[in-house]
């Protein structure tokens, strides 16, 4: 009964077109003083300790980061990378614009960056070079969605956060801790790689089969030169992700550190950035940082009245009761983070969902490195389809097309992600090898 109405009051609110943090705050809030003894004092000190994390840090610093390369030129040294290797092949720019998304998204770790780093160099190339417009469009906002899968991914964060304080035992009773920020990177690389490819494989495909256009053949000395403009700022992969596995620094410290090596090149060593230039982007990322943190706050404030009223136990207990096994389960969370696609943002999804799901996920014998790999998928595809596919509506202002023409336009790449989502969630070794593999699980 009481799960029964704070969903119904959440949804209540926020049809009114309340903010999500906010109604997330107002249904804590209104049930807590009108349904609970619990004290005030506890919930103000809740709203402190839910942001007092280590590990949030790392999210405004990887905002930081990915600001700078977007700002500062990194995007079209990859780009022209990306073209140099692969832009002689059927559909040579759209291949081009995947590789490039793929690359970017290894240093950026948002979607909405990359799609707007990448399309807005691509999108007027690929309609300069005779391709059309949904086409270039159907690409470029897939493939940005990649932002979020290859590490380093601020959603990836979120989730450790999120199902950093529940508690979850395991099918022989044995309590099982949450996924860490560096296993999850790891294990964000094969399936990230894996999309990519399929992602290309589709953009092939629908070049070859309409004859679009190819470019000339680069030679090796023009893509080693390609390679060498681009090179500083994809050593940064080489520093947030060798540095986390060999244990030189923890993810929060290699987001400080990105953020400072992303400042250094974008300012001293290719030198598209100005100093002058710094501020707005500081402020830029304090504004967006503000933006994510203000939900979390809310969305832990959440998770306390969820563990409170023992919600996600009860769940747990009642799946299993009823005989329902992981496969079904995790088709039931499919549809459930789907259609929770439809109306909210992937930040509020993963803050709202994981501390429910984490724990009835792991009495069914699920990895919750497996869950959380899950989870950043789904929030993939729902930002490729509307009403609110933030990918979608950053697009449409980069292609001056409509919501809806878009929506036609993307349709053959995002169904390869939902099959690609099919795959991941019933294969766990995809997400569980390479971490498993280097010692981290």
């Amino acid at each position: 009964m009481s799960a029964l109405i704070i969903f119904s009051l959440l949804v209540a609110l926020m049809l009114t077109g309340m903010p999500i943090s906010i109604a997330l705050g107002m249904t804590v809030l209104t049930f807590i003083f009108t349904m609970t003894n619990v004290p005030t004092e506890s919930v103000a000190l809740k709203l402190f300790t839910g942001i007092d994390n280590f590990e949030i840090m790392a999210i405004p610093f990887f905002i930081l980061a990915g600001n700078f390369l977007t700002h500062g030129g990194v995007a079209r040294r990859m780009i022209n990378f990306a073209t140099s290797m692969v832009g002689h092949w059927y559909g040579g720019l759209g291949l081009a614009g995947v590789m490039a998304c793929a690359l970017f998204a290894a240093v950026s770790g948002s979607s909405p960056a990359t799609v707007i780093a990448i399309g807005a160099i691509m999108l007027p190339a690929m309609v300069r070079q005779g391709f059309p417009k949904r086409f270039g469009a159907g690409v470029i906002t897939t493939s940005g969605a990649l932002g979020i899968l290859i590490p380093p991914s601020i959603v990836m964060v979120i989730y450790c956060v999120a199902t950093g304080g529940s508690i979850a035992l395991d099918p022989a009773g044995q309590r099982v801790s949450s996924a860490s920020v560096g296993q999850m990177f790891m294990a964000g690389v094969i399936p990230g790689l894996m999309l990519a490819t399929l992602l290309g494989v589709t953009t092939f495909y629908r070049a070859y089969k309409y004859d679009y256009p190819r470019l000339p053949k680069a030679s090796w000395t023009e893509r080693f030169v390609a390679f060498r403009k681009c090179m500083w700022g994809l050593l940064l992969i080489l520093i947030v992700l060798g540095g986390i596995y060999a244990g030189l620094f923890t993810p929060t410290e290699a987001a400080a550190i990105s953020a400072v090596y992303a400042f250094v090149i974008a300012v001293f060593v290719y030198r598209d950035m100005s100093l002058r230039d710094v501020p707005k982007v500081l402020l830029g990322s304090a504004n967006m940082s503000a933006m994510i943190l203000y939900i979390i706050t809310n969305a832990v404030l959440f998770s306390f009245l969820m563990a409170n009223e023992n919600i996600p136990q009860q769940i747990a207990a009642w799946i299993t009761s009823v005989g329902v096994d992981w496969i079904i389960f995790l088709l039931i969370v499919n549809l459930l983070l789907l259609i929770a696609g439809n109306v909210m943002e992937p930040s509020s999804i993963v803050l709202i969902m994981a501390p429910i799901l984490f724990p009835v996920a792991v009495k069914l014998g699920i990895h919750p490195v497996h869950l959380g790999i899950l989870m950043v998928v789904n929030m993939e595809v729902g930002m490729c389809h509307p009403p609110v596919g933030l990918n979608l509506y950053v697009a449409s202002g980069i292609a001056k097309m409509g919501i809806t023409e878009l929506t036609i336009a993307v349709w053959p790449w995002l169904l390869t992600m939902l099959i690609f989502l099919g795959v991941v969630t019933y294969v766990p070794e995809i997400s569980l090898w390479l971490p498993r593999a280097l010692g981290m699980l």
